[in-house]
């Protein structure tokens, strides 16, 4: 048992750990493994606030979105209704304008149609004048048909203006 070659390394082995536990090699590696729990254990607990800030920013940011998409429906719909008021106001005021032309344009027939009205009577007094002065002038002479004939003119000019 003293020659095989376990035998011998079981007892190196013992006597290191001996050796190790008098020079406190034990307690430094776990004093070691300590500072690494806790070196971990702080880059865990950066990982989680870390992950909280994120969770925050994307609420914050869901948040923000929401209320700009929200903003963003309000004022499509205030321009929807307000296109339709100003479209409403348009229809109006042509349909306004559209009146008040057509009234314009029927006062001006109606000017027209009297001016015209005015001038054929007109034509026709200065025609009925013309022939009764070429009428009475080949059949009444001399200053009674002068007399005549300027009073007929007169007459025929105050009734038909």
């Amino acid at each position: 048992m003293f020659f095989d070659p376990e035998t011998w390394v079981a007892i190196a082995f013992v006597i290191l750990m001996v050796v190790f536990g008098y020079l406190g090699v034990f307690k430094s590696a776990m004093t070691a493994l300590d500072h690494r729990a806790a070196r971990i254990k702080a880059e865990l607990d950066d990982a989680t606030r870390l992950k909280q800030e994120a969770a925050k920013v994307l609420a914050d940011y869901k948040a923000r979105s929401a209320t700009a998409e929200r903003e963003a429906a309000d004022i499509i719909a205030n321009a929807k209704v307000e296109a339709e008021r100003i479209a409403t106001e348009a229809k109006a005021k042509m349909e306004d304008f559209v009146a008040r032309r057509t009234k314009t344009a029927e006062s001006k027939i109606a000017l027209a149609e009297a001016q015209a009205v005015a001038d054929v009577r007109a034509a026709a007094a200065e025609a009925a004048v013309q022939a009764a002065s070429t009428i009475l002038s080949q059949s009444v002479k001399g200053q009674v048909a002068d007399d005549l004939l300027a009073k007929s003119i007169s007459e025929v000019r105050q009734k038909l203006n």
